[in-house]
C-alpha cells in the first residue's frame, strides 16, 4: 500500500517512546519506594522514645512496615510500578478505542456498510479516531480500490481486503500490549520478593531463639514482623498486578473483537454486492 511507510514510522516512534517510559519508570518507582521507606516509614516519631532502633509504638503501622527490612522499599517500588504502568496502559487503550462508544461505532459502520454507504462509514472512522477506526478505515479504502480493480475476481478482491485489514491490525494493535509484560512479570516477582522477605525475617526470628539462655524476645518479634510484613506486601503487589493485567487484557481483546467484527462485515458486504 502507498501509505504503509507512514504508519510504520509512527509506530516505531511510539514504540521507542514506550520503551523509554518503561526504562525511566522502573528506577524512579524504586527510588520513590526507598524515599517513602526511609523518610516516612522510618520517621523516628513512629518508634518508642523516637528511636528507630526501638520497637514501633503500639498500633503504629508505619513503624511496623519499616521493621520489615530492606525488601519492603523494593516491594513498594513494585507496587508503584503496577499502578503507573496500569494507568499508562489505560490511557493508551482509551486512545485506541477512540472518542465515542466502541460498540456504537461498530454498529453504525455495519449499518452504513449494509446500505453500501462507504463514504459515510469512512467519515465515521474520522470522527471516532483511534486504532480500531484506523484499521477499519484502511479496510474501507481498500474496498474502494477493489471496486475499480479490473484484473481480479471477487474472491481475490475479498482476500486483498482481508489482507489489508490484517496488515493494518499488525501495525496498530501490538502497541497496546507494549508494557503488559512488565505487569505480568510483577505478578511473579512480587510474590517471590515477598517470599524472600519472609525467609529473611524467619532467619532473624530463629536467630533470636538460638541465643543462649532466655530467647531474645525483641529479636524474635522483629524477625516475625519482618516476615509477615514482606509476605503481606508481596501478596498485595501480586494481587493488584493480576487484577490489572486481566482487566487490561480483556479491554485489548474487546478491541480486537471489534476489529474482527467490522472487518468481517466489510468483506461480507463486498462479497454480497459484487457477486
Amino acid at each position: 500500500m502507498a501509505n504503509a511507510p507512514k504508519p510504520t514510522t509512527v509506530k516505531k516512534e511510539s514504540s521507542t517512546a514506550s520503551n523509554l517510559f518503561a526504562t525511566l519508570t522502573i528506577p524512579i518507582c524504586i527510588i520513590i519506594g526507598i524515599c517513602i521507606f526511609k523518610f516516612i516509614l522510618g520517621d523516628p516519631k513512629n518508634f518508642i522514645d523516637d528511636n528507630v532502633e526501638n520497637l514501633p509504638k503500639v498500633g503504629n503501622y508505619a513503624g511496623m512496615a519499616y521493621k520489615g527490612g530492606f525488601i519492603v522499599p523494593i516491594l513498594m517500588g513494585m507496587f508503584l510500578m503496577v499502578i503507573v504502568f496500569s494507568v499508562e496502559r489505560f490511557i493508551v487503550i482509551g486512545k485506541a478505542t477512540g472518542k465515542g462508544s466502541l460498540d456504537g461505532f461498530v454498529k453504525k459502520v455495519q449499518s452504513l456498510l449494509n446500505a453500501n454507504n462507504i463514504e459515510s462509514a469512512m467519515a465515521e472512522c474520522d470522527k471516532q479516531q483511534g486504532s480500531v477506526a484506523n484499521v477499519i478505515k484502511s479496510g474501507l479504502k481498500k474496498y474502494r480500490e477493489m471496486e475499480v480493480e479490473p484484473n481480479m475476481d471477487t474472491d481475490q478482491k475479498c482476500l486483498a481486503i482481508q489482507k489489508d485489514i490484517e496488515e493494518a491490525t499488525t501495525l496498530e494493535m501490538p502497541m497496546l500490549e507494549q508494557n503488559l509484560t512488565v505487569i505480568a512479570t510483577l505478578v511473579s516477582v512480587g510474590t517471590l520478593m515477598g517470599l524472600l522477605g519472609t525467609v529473611t525475617g524467619m532467619i532473624k526470628a530463629f536467630g533470636g531463639l538460638a541465643n543462649s539462655g532466655a530467647p531474645d524476645q525483641a529479636a524474635l518479634a522483629t524477625g516475625i514482623s519482618e516476615a509477615l510484613i514482606n509476605t503481606a506486601t508481596g501478596i498485595g503487589t501480586s494481587t493488584l498486578a493480576i487484577i490489572m493485567y486481566n482487566i487490561l487484557t480483556s479491554k485489548i481483546d474487546k478491541l480486537t473483537y471489534a476489529i474482527d467484527e467490522a472487518g468481517f462485515s466489510i468483506i461480507q458486504t463486498y462479497a454480497s454486492t459484487h457477486k
